[in-house]
C-alpha cells in the first residue's frame, strides 16, 4: 500500500481539491510550482507502464479532471503542464499511477538529461 491509498482511505490527511468515484486529486506536500497537485486514481495501477487497454477511459479522465481543475482555479488561460512520470528512471517515487498538474508561474522547458 503506497502513500496515495492511505490518503484515499483517508489514513492520513491531504488538502483535497477535487474527488470523484474514480479519482482524488490533492496539493503535493512539496510543491515544485506554485500549483501542484496531483490527481491518483482509486484504482491500483503501479505505474503509466503497468496500465492495460482497459484503463484507457481512466487515463483520460485523470487528464480531463486536471484540465477541468485548471479552468476552475482560472490558471488555464495562462497556461499548466500535466506530468507523469513512469518508473525509476522517469523521476517516479510513488508507486501508483498518478499526473501532476503545475501552473501559477511560467514554467520555461524542460532540461537535458
Amino acid at each position: 500500500m503506497t502513500l496515495f491509498h492511505k490518503i484515499i482511505r483517508r489514513e492520513i490527511p491531504a488538502d483535497i481539491v477535487y474527488e470523484d468515484e474514480h479519482l482524488i486529486a490533492f496539493r503535493d506536500i512539496a510543491p515544485q510550482a506554485p500549483v501542484h497537485v496531483l490527481f491518483v486514481p482509486k484504482e491500483t495501477i503501479p505505474s503509466l507502464d503497468a496500465a492495460r487497454p482497459e484503463h484507457a477511459e481512466l487515463v483520460g479522465r485523470l487528464a480531463l479532471a486536471a484540465a477541468e481543475y485548471a479552468r476552475q482555479e482560472g490558471f488555464a488561460e495562462d497556461g499548466y503542464r500535466i506530468v507523469m512520470n513512469c518508473n525509476g528512471h522517469g523521476g517516479q517515487t510513488v508507486y501508483q499511477m498518478h499526473l501532476h498538474l503545475l501552473a501559477g508561474a511560467p514554467l520555461g522547458r524542460f532540461g537535458t538529461p
